[in-house]
């Protein structure tokens, strides 16, 4: 079978997967969902140069093929700054997505062949996770503007999010890193006076700024009822950041909204898909008490020790996703997240770039062995 038509067979599955939750809430057994990795790990390391070049180093190849998810070693996701990590010719990617830039060195590079699972993947989980009330909203972004940073992730996510559920009358509020202050306010007021519910999706970073330029004027938005903010972090590497705590008190005093309306996104460059915050969930993890975030089914975590072995339930790890949407590129990533695993899905605890995880001796030569 040729690479192209094992390819579209694996989306095909993948896609009617995606396809079961979002419409009829089916999510994939267990037997299911481990069939579907491994056929799409065993693509990977057929196609994937530097995936299986890495895996090849814990003895696996498609001779000693892994029988469950588990078992399959999650790339250290800064290796999409060494190398093309990608199941196809890269020449023929439809997406390219590259990191914010706010961490030293090289941005990280995602290369995706097609659209689809990516689209597929963002909107039935946003509409599962921010929508489950069929809301038709008015989003106003302060996110990167595709139309200035064409590879940027949360841009194109949020620019297809307003494209298939929002009002036609979508706003961006960032012009490259300036914060359009003046434009935000006439657009929220302008949509107040018509009773029309928006949508705010902006990086925690973002969120401060504007707080801070509406408490300096005094002014405050109150929100039409049914009115949402995503939050979708970012102060890494920034001068500045809060307590989320704090951010999200702010939050409510400045909009009008329950605090149960701000919901936090989490994801990543290097995935198709994402968390999202599961509505009153509280845990107590390390004495401190966290949202519960929660994904589509295709979308796993496992919380690892230093030796990469899993963590208990509510024990604190490194986290390492499995992204059945990430077909063309590496379905198993191991990030500096921490957090832990609990009833319902994850806690996120922040980064540790000096856990010494196997992964973080990656070398550009592991890639190409």
């Amino acid at each position: 079978m040729s690479r192209e038509r094992e390819a579209e067979e694996l989306d095909t599955r993948i896609l009617a997967t995606i396809e079961a939750w979002h419409r009829h809430r089916r999510a994939p057994t267990e037997a299911e969902f481990n069939d579907l990795a491994i056929a799409v790990f065993s693509h990977q390391l057929r196609y994937n140069a530097a995936y299986a070049a890495y895996c090849a180093g814990f003895g696996i190849s498609l001779n000693a093929l892994p029988t469950t998810w588990t078992s399959i070693p999650p790339l250290p996701a800064r290796a999409f700054k060494e190398a093309a990590i990608a199941a196809f010719p890269i020449e023929d990617a439809e997406l390219l997505f590259e990191s914010s830039g706010t961490s030293v060195g090289a941005p990280s590079r995602h290369y995706l062949e097609n659209r689809r699972l990516y689209d597929a993947s963002l909107l039935a989980g946003f509409e599962r996770a921010m929508l489950e009330d069929g809301a038709r909203l008015r989003y106003l972004l302060l996110l990167p503007n595709p139309a200035q940073r064409p590879h940027s992730s949360l841009g194109y996510m949020m620019g297809r999010v307003a494209a298939q559920f929002g009002d036609a009358e979508t706003g961006w509020y960032l012009d490259e890193d300036r914060l359009l202050v003046d434009a935000f306010i006439a657009d929220a007021r302008d949509a107040c006076d018509r009773a029309q519910p928006l949508c705010i999706a902006t990086t925690a970073f973002s969120l401060l700024h504007l707080l801070d330029a509406l408490e300096q004027r005094g002014i405050v938005l109150a929100l039409p009822t049914g009115s949402r903010v995503m939050e979708t972090g970012g102060f890494k590497g920034r001068e500045r950041s809060v307590a989320r705590e704090e951010l999200y008190e702010r939050t409510v005093r400045a909009f009008g909204i329950p605090a149960e309306r701000i919901v936090a996104e989490y994801g990543m460059s290097e995935l198709c898909s994402q968390y999202y915050d599961l509505p009153g969930s509280q845990r107590s993890v390390a004495g401190s008490t966290h949202r519960v975030k929660t994904a589509p089914p295709w979308l796993r975590t496992r919380v690892l020790d230093e030796r990469e072995r899993d963590c208990a339930p509510g024990r604190i790890g490194a986290l390492a996703h499995i992204d059945l949407a990430n077909r063309s590129s590496c379905l198993a990533i191991l990030t500096e997240d921490l957090g832990a695993a609990v009833d319902g899905g994850i806690v996120l605890l922040g980064r540790e770039s000096t856990a010494p995880l196997r992964g973080c001796s990656l070398d550009a030569e592991d890639l190409r062995r």
